[in-house]
This record gives C-alpha cells, sequence and structure tokens, in this order.
C-alpha cells in the first residue's frame, strides 16, 4: 500500500520534525513543499516557517514569514496572535 502524502500533512510533519530535531531540519521539510510550489498562499505554512525561523534564532527572516502570514490571514484572532509574536522578533532584532 503506498500512502500518498499532502501538503498541510508534509507541514505537520514539518513542524514536528522542527520540535523533535532541530529547527533547521523542519525548515528543510518547509522549503521542500515551497520548492513544489505548494502552500504558498496558506498562511500557516508561514506562521509554523515564522516559528522555526526564530527557534533557529533567525529573526529577520522570522520577521519577514510572520509579515507574510499576518497578510494572508484572514481571522482577526489569528492575525492578533501572529502580530504579537512579530512584536517580540522585532524587539530582539
Amino acid at each position: 500500500m503506498r500512502l500518498d502524502l499532502s501538503p498541510i500533512v508534509e507541514l505537520n510533519r514539518a513542524v514536528a520534525v522542527g520540535m523533535a530535531r532541530t529547527p533547521a531540519d523542519g525548515l528543510a521539510v518547509i522549503d521542500a513543499i515551497v520548492a513544489l510550489g505548494q502552500l504558498e498562499q496558506y498562511h500557516l505554512l508561514h506562521a509554523a516557517r515564522a516559528d522555526l525561523l526564530r527557534r533557529d534564532q533567525r529573526m529577520v527572516e522570522a520577521a519577514s514569514a510572520y509579515r507574510t502570514s499576518i497578510a494572508l490571514s484572514s481571522n482577526d484572532i489569528e492575525r492578533a496572535y501572529l502580530q504579537r509574536r512579530l512584536a517580540e522578533v522585532i524587539a530582539v532584532v
């Protein structure tokens, strides 16, 4: 039996890899998703990428990813959360 993983499942795997191993490992999985042209307009891909970048101390890149996620989100509560995270990252830069 062959299991085809959806891009969302792969994104979830990327987050798990980033938590279980290193943020860089999770980012590699996200980069592979992006390289295939998938989920580019999905705000949670950018939010997950931002969080892993933050955990990897790459604050300038994290800020950019948070901004992209905020721009793509249509949920006010999610946007407010992402804006708080962005402010935390900017405070460090």
